[in-house]
């Protein structure tokens, strides 16, 4: 796949289906769910999955030492992990995970962080790839003959609770919450225990699930993306940091940011879950403030 020239961070069923059998294209699942939901994404990948694609446990490739969960790893950790599991530095990865377009954004952007360029998203997930009726396999994966993989943290695609907390004083970065409005505004509780409800002071809200089309369960076209961040007050012209539960949806933001060709946007790795649960930082209920520099 010819990627110097392209822009989008999204393919087709289409283009997919043509390359499975391409040595260099490693598909990845990445399917997670919120623990309320009660399923095995791993279960369910030997139950059904698109041909030759391996299973990517947004839990496991993670830094273990941390009370939060699925934080970023060590580069030496993500490189070995992400080899073991038969993806090397050349190839081209396309990430999908089982409720069109969930939870296969983070990894997408956990490969961007650690220096991966050529990795993209499928459109519509497996949900899409079954509706059109394209070949599944089951069972378990096959294994893969490990790959060198060379990583590289880029620390522009990432914040701390150190940064979000000095942009409380500067203003200098939009942030904008994936979660739900409800969730935002404080009025309806957190899906985890012990977190506070509400939402980092001054941020914006635009939920994840506004970027989706309803009918193909994935990315809206570039135009109708950005229409949707102007009604949620961004201002794609200032720097933007994405936030969200767990640092999961957050990602969907960055793709939505990238495919309107705007690449490079930083997502808050322990979002809400590590804001909620601390008392030793502000928290906001309410709908966002209006014209607010946050």
């Amino acid at each position: 796949m010819d990627t110097a020239a392209r822009r989008d961070p999204v393919v087709s069923t289409e283009w997919l289906e043509a390359h499975l059998n391409d040595p260099a294209v490693r598909i990845v699942d990445a399917s997670w769910h919120m623990p309320d939901a009660r399923r095995d994404p791993a279960a369910e990948f030997e139950s059904v999955r698109i041909p030759g694609a391996v299973f990517f446990d947004i839990d496991s490739i993670a830094d273990r030492t941390s009370d939060l969960p699925h934080m970023l790893p060590s580069p030496s950790e993500f490189a070995a992990m992400v080899g073991a599991l038969g993806i090397g530095s050349a190839d081209t990865v396309v990430v999908y995970d089982a409720l069109g377009l969930f939870t296969a954004p983070r990894a997408w952007w956990m490969f961007r962080v650690f220096g991966h360029k050529d990795v993209f998203v499928l459109d519509g997930g497996l949900p899409r790839w079954q509706a059109e009726g394209r070949q599944t396999e089951s069972g378990p994966a096959p294994t893969h003959e490990p790959r060198p993989f060379r990583a590289s943290f880029d620390p522009t695609l990432v914040r701390s609770l150190t940064d979000i907390r000095a942009n409380l004083e500067t203003g200098a970065e939009q942030v904008v919450d994936a979660r739900a409005a409800g969730r935002f505004d404080g009025t309806v509780p957190e899906p985890r225990a012990g977190l506070r409800s509400g939402h980092i002071p001054g941020a914006l809200n635009l939920p994840f699930t506004d970027l989706l089309d309803p009918k193909t369960k994935g990315l809206r076209p570039a135009e109708e993306l950005a229409n949707r961040f102007a009604a949620a007050g961004v201002d794609l012209d200032r720097p933007i940091v994405t936030s969200c539960g767990s640092g999961v949806t957050a990602c969907v933001l960055a793709l939505a940011m990238d495919r309107m060709g705007k690449p490079g946007t930083a997502v808050y790795d322990g979002s809400w879950t590590e804001w909620g649960g601390r008392e030793d930082v502000p928290v906001e209920t309410g709908s966002a403030r209006s014209g607010e520099k946050a």
